[in-house]
């Protein structure tokens, strides 16, 4: 498990406009939480392919994640979870696209 693999996962339970049920998540915690921590920090992928309407969206093309379909990466949805909650891995994205979601999570807290 490393940064920047994509993993389903199961998110329920949620509360109100938080992103649930079984969908994609892309790993952002660094390599050594990965290897010793139970939990991981992710943000949620969407299937939906609408263009990205917020500047924390980042398009993700199935070339650049091993996923079916291009998606979007939520990086307003970030959540610490269970490592029990990642059901099947789906592929990595590219260094390319890890660095646009590392933009858009520091838009996303307010670090730039």
């Amino acid at each position: 498990m490393k940064r920047g693999d994509v993993y389903q996962a199961n998110l329920d339970p949620v509360i109100g406009s938080e992103q649930g049920g079984i969908r994609p998540v892309v790993i952002i915690q660094n390599d050594r939480g990965n290897r010793y921590s139970p939990t991981v920090i992710v943000v949620a992928v969407t299937t939906r392919r609408k263009k990205p309407q917020l500047p924390v969206h980042v398009l993700l093309t199935r070339e650049e994640s091993g996923l079916k379909e291009d998606s979007i990466v939520l990086t307003e949805q970030v959540r610490t979870l269970e490592k029990t909650r990642l059901t099947r891995y789906l592929g990595t994205v590219t260094a390319q696209a890890m660095k646009r979601i590392d933009r858009a999570l520091g838009m996303s807290i307010g670090s730039i």
